[in-house]
């Protein structure tokens, strides 16, 4: 557990993305099995685990220790797991111990906690808290917790895999699904063993994705070579049926087919489509990315949310037709063959997604800057030769996005972060003005640099009002300028708006408050009703 545990705390301090891959390939070679694979299931979100609430876990040390004392520490530390690690109590035994406690194997704490009955956690894990070193207790309390947080997505924890076997991260990705932890098999292949078999039933294909653009570097290329379509405001996905198995999956090779089963029943055909899950809305329509996020992260969906917000896929690329992996073939001839092969589908839930005609880029821009659909986040261009490539090869697919919209807001509320920011106030509510009051219509807690953060940290402490927790509020004072991607209608909000991916763009120490925006403006943002 003590090499788990320095690895989280390494990754969690660590903001390079090449020191965090270096990292992982180094604990993966030093690591023996099957300690490596668990890590590698924690690291990746697979590792399915007893799981205990945070309300439990500050039960559980609350009847050990005094309330306050773990408030006060928790407000200071800014990290449940930390917290806890650091300030659960030593027993008697331990405190009679001249040495440090002895290590216990990751394998061996996986294998409890999966064999733990729900009744018995609090129990067990307060056993197995007081065996381990502060440091094995921080790794044991962020596997129970659901989620490390320390920086490294599953494509990541993928990457590294890929580094330290010397192989390419797409033979990774397209054995994963067929593999379980602690991928015993997939370590012998990749420390020169033979490689697995491909136990995957409609696998997961990398994914090929595009580069962002703007209408200097398109005037380099020909527009002759390319063809442009909308991108559309949804989630990536993968829908794959094979050998009587059907699959939705996220761009990342997430398996989300629960979560939109009316999709999956209606995947009458064999192959690997490419495109944009959005809902329907009416006969025509396309729903808000609102819409669509109500049904997404949910296990099971009601019958009421199956009707009002049905699923459908709107296609951009075909990789599989019946047997035949196409990937290799040029951009126009897998159009041509997904045209085909949508026709039969039911035209509710498989369309293709429209080409925009054009002659000259100046025609592209036109395009973006008069969207059709509010539901239209930009344009995709795509050069007509290329073949279909895993990963974000620079040339022949670009993104040009619409602009962000922006807004003057009113910082109200701040909250400190986690992990390395645990020491920063670095989570921000602000809000603009409904006649002389103010509302809250968002928060953000990126976009800013390092410096900015230390500046913004500084003006709060400056200029707190109120202390709740964790939480302090401002004198409304400081207007940060926010960027979104859009805005929806929202009942849950006092403002009756919600943001998507709003983020700090800049600090406007020059703008009075009484300057910020007003509501009024961002009502005349959003899209018309029905």
């Amino acid at each position: 557990m003590r090499a788990f545990a320095r690895l989280l705390d390494r990754l969690s301090f660590t903001p390079s993305r090449n020191d965090k891959l270096t990292l992982i390939a180094d604990y993966l070679r030093d690591t023996p099995d099957p300690d490596r694979g668990w890590a590698l299931a924690a690291l990746t979100g697979d590792l399915d685990l007893r799981s205990i609430t945070p309300s439990r876990l500050r039960q559980m040390v609350e009847g050990r220790i005094d309330a306050e004392l773990f408030r006060l520490s928790y407000d200071y530390v800014g990290d449940l797991a930390e917290t806890i690690a650091l300030i659960w109590p030593e027993t008697e035994t331990d405190a009679q111990r001249e040495t440090t406690p002895p290590d216990i194997p990751l394998s061996q704490v996986v294998t409890r906690l999966q064999a733990m009955g729900r009744a018995n956690v609090p129990a067990e894990m307060a056993q197995m808290l007081d065996a381990l070193a502060p440091e094995a207790r921080f790794a044991l309390l962020k596997l129970v917790t659901g989620g490390l947080r320390v920086g490294v997505s599953a494509q990541l924890a993928k990457t590294a895999l890929a580094r330290f076997g010397a192989v390419e991260l797409t033979e990774i990705v397209e054995l994963w699904h067929g593999l379980t932890p602690p991928y015993t098999d997939l370590f012998a292949w990749l420390t020169g063993g033979e490689k697995p078999v491909n136990a995957a039933r409609a696998p997961f294909r990398p994914v090929m994705l595009s580069t962002a653009t703007d209408l200097v570097q398109l005037q380099a290329l020909d527009p002759a070579e390319h063809l442009a379509e909308w991108k559309w405001d949804g989630i990536r996905v993968q829908a794959v049926a094979e050998a009587g198995t059907r699959r939705i999956y996220s761009r990342t090779g997430e398996d989300i087919s629960g979560a939109f089963p009316d999709l999956v029943e209606a995947m009458e055909f064999e192959g690997a489509l490419d495109g944009e899950l959005l809902v329907r809305q009416g006969t025509t329509g396309v729903g808000s990315f609102a819409d669509l996020q109500k049904r997404l992260n949910r296990k099971t969906v009601s019958k009421a949310l199956l009707k009002s917000n049905p699923a459908m896929l709107r296609a951009y690329d075909l990789l599989v037709d019946g047997g035949d992996d196409i990937r290799a073939l040029p951009q126009t001839a897998r159009r041509a063959r997904l045209e085909t092969f949508l026709a039969p589908l039911d035209s509710a839930r498989f369309d293709l997604s429209p080409l925009i005609p054009f002659t000259t880029w100046d025609d592209v821009a036109q395009a973006r800057d008069d969207l059709p659909d509010p539901v239209i986040e930009g344009v995709m261009i795509k050069r007509r030769d290329t073949p279909y490539l895993a990963g974000r090869s620079r040339g022949p697919w670009f993104k040009w996005k619409r602009d962000p919209y922006l807004i003057d807001a009113i910082l109200l509320y701040a909250q400190r972060g986690h992990g390395k920011r645990s020491g920063f106030y670095s989570d921000y509510t602000f809000g603009v003005w409904k006649g002389n009051e103010i509302v809250p219509v968002g928060k953000a807690y990126f976009g800013f640099t390092d410096e900015e953060l230390k500046q913004l940290d500084r003006f709060i402490r400056d200029n707190t009002r109120e202390r709740f927790g964790p939480v302090r509020s401002v004198t409304p004072d400081l207007v940060l300028e926010i960027a979104f991607e859009g805005l929806n209608r929202s009942p849950r909000h006092k403002s009756g708006v919600a943001m998507r991916f709003p983020r700090v763009h800049r600090i406007r120490w020059d703008k009075p408050a009484q300057e910020a925006d007003h509501l009024s403006t961002l009502e005349a943002m959003l899209p018309p009703e029905g």
